[in-house]
């Protein structure tokens, strides 16, 4: 596992960006795992500037998406692939056709869960999967638990994550409490991770994911057992991780 330090959120975004771009520019065709969230924002907004300048082509890139919430609509303005569409895919040359998010307006989760199962395998898998961090240690949508959820499934969200995601929506009552999302091994199939972390407040879960026990009660410790992650933090982040 590399661990690089960034000054701030800024700083993080670049350094984040710039591992992306390398492995866009090195595989044209590659298979990327994209995150939603306040955190990726900055790294896709330095993907569409260098994209601007003539530095990278997503001609043939594909990608998958980690989650969607479940009874969202792609016209809604909180769903993950208008999301997607307003922070990368607009200002980029991917092919529409080759990006894949899951469906939330599919009522039968089994049905959608065996879908997504099936255009992760087609693809060829990942070859760069980007991660977010929760509060609570989830990464997709893959909470807290019993046990690491292995495939796409639905989950229900837990309060914490419902009260991080409200700041999007009008009211705490609009945020969905379910959602499509990868699983713990199709995240971990991802020949590449990236992790990217910003923010004092997430200082004691980044420590715990990547310094503690791996157990499901924290979702993302379980990448300590990847062999190849990458974390880009920023200084906030990191505190309670000591340097060296």
């Amino acid at each position: 596992m590399k661990v690089y330090r960034a000054r701030d959120y800024a700083d993080m975004s670049r350094k984040a960006a710039n591992i992306l771009s390398a492995q866009v520019i090195m595989k044209p065709n590659c298979v990327l795992g994209l995150a939603t969230g306040s955190t990726p924002v900055g790294v896709y907004k330095q993907l569409i500037e260098w994209y601007k300048k003539g530095d990278l082509d997503f001609s043939e890139v594909t990608t998958v998406n980690l989650d969607e919430y479940r009874g969202l609509s792609r016209e809604h303005s909180q769903s993950y692939y208008h999301f997607m569409h307003e922070n990368l895919f607009k200002d980029v040359n991917i092919r529409p056709d080759h990006t894949n998010i899951p469906n939330g307006m599919e009522p039968d989760a089994n049905l959608e869960c065996a879908r997504y199962n099936q255009v992760i395998e087609s693809c060829g898998g990942i070859d760069m999967q980007l991660l977010g961090l929760g509060h609570n240690g989830h990464i997709g949508f893959n909470e807290p638990g019993e046990f690491f959820e292995k495939m796409t499934h639905c989950v229900n969200l837990t309060e914490s994550t419902i009260e991080a995601n409200k700041r999007f929506f009008d009211s705490a009552d609009e945020v969905p409490r379910q959602a499509y999302t990868m699983g713990i091994k199709s995240i971990m199939q991802a020949r590449k991770i990236l992790l990217i972390v910003s923010g004092r407040d997430k200082a004691e879960i980044l420590r715990d994911s990547l310094y503690g026990a791996v157990t499901s009660n924290v979702p993302a410790s379980i990448l300590q057992m990847h062999n190849d992650v990458t974390v880009v933090a920023d200084e906030a982040a990191l505190s309670l991780i000591p340097k060296g």
